[in-house]
């Protein structure tokens, strides 16, 4: 072969190596940075990862929402109008957070089924609903665009 174009097939090579290598350090970066959004339905029925950081969203329910008087521990109940999943959080509720509103919520389930949240979003207007929950509605029968009116199950 000759010395030019054996040189120029190390070059391809090590381009081609090089870049795998990258793709795949890349890839097994993310993996684990990958949030999927699971409705309480697919919680409740054990379909979302225990102990995995997930995305979980749905609407406050009215009256379940109960905070520790010597800390910021909060727990409340997020239904998607088919099942209700109990979430834990500590730390402070954003602004918005309201009971009867769309909240997404990012963590883990524990054993128990209980959602375990690191961080909680709330909606940003009145009209707001996030397009994880809304969808997440409309793919358990309901078709209200917001939270309002939505039949709040057991």
């Amino acid at each position: 072969m000759h010395p030019v174009r054996k040189q120029r097939l190390i070059i391809v090579l090590f381009v081609v190596v090089f870049s795998s290598v990258a793709v795949g350090l890349v890839a097994y970066a993310l993996r684990e940075n990958i949030n999927l959004f699971y409705p309480p339905a697919k919680i409740v029925a054990g379909e979302a990862p225990v102990d995995k950081r997930i995305r979980a969203g749905g609407c406050v329910l009215p009256g379940q929402v109960k905070r520790a008087g010597d800390s910021l521990d909060v727990s409340f109940v997020i239904t998607d109008g088919a099942a209700n999943v109990t979430v834990n959080y500590s730390g402070i509720l954003p602004d918005l957070f309201a009971e009867g509103e769309a909240v997404v919520v990012n963590g883990s389930v524990d054993g128990d089924g209980v959602f375990q949240a690191t961080e909680v979003l709330a909606k940003h207007d009145e009209t707001y609903t996030p397009p994880e929950v809304a969808e997440a509605m409309q793919n358990t029968g309901e078709h209200q665009k917001t939270c309002e009116g939505m039949k709040y199950g057991s």
